[in-house]
């Protein structure tokens, strides 16, 4: 039973307690969200994302317009410097990326020979799953 004025009766509440509810439910559009209404079609952008990432799409023009800008006889100076400023960008990048390709590879090497060094059934599993992986000698 509930006293006469419950409606009225006032709630205190400590640190660590009261009401905890929380939204547990996972943001997945992350990405979608940045783009505000008025940039783009959020949805669209999403959807070329996941053909080819920015990344890819800006490294794809660098090598066409690095190529065509090769071609190119003359170059007024400004033209000239942000060339030479494209390519520094774009050996650095490619840098990053065989510095990861690198620290990867080596991983994959530590693993399988504390694989191997373990033996047994394990190895012999994972042996079999690598070997179509890797070209035949000679080839």
């Amino acid at each position: 039973m509930y006293p006469w004025l419950w409606f009225w009766a006032p709630q205190f509440h400590f640190p660590w307690s009261g009401a905890v509810s929380q939204r547990i439910e996972p943001n997945t559009t992350w990405f979608s969200d940045v783009i505000k209404p008025g940039a783009g079609n959020a949805k669209i952008e999403e959807q070329a994302f996941a053909v080819a990432s920015y990344g890819k799409q800006l490294g794809l023009l660098t090598e066409v317009l690095i190529g065509l800008a090769e071609q190119t006889k003359k170059l007024s100076p400004e033209a000239a410097r942000s060339l030479a400023r494209l390519r520094e960008i774009k050996a650095s990048i490619d840098a990053i990326k065989h510095d990861e390709y690198e620290v990867a590879a080596s991983r994959l090497a530590s693993d399988v020979q504390a694989a191997r060094s373990r033996g047994g059934e394990e190895y012999a599993m994972l042996s079999k799953r690598l070997r179509p992986l890797l070209p035949k000698a000679g080839g």
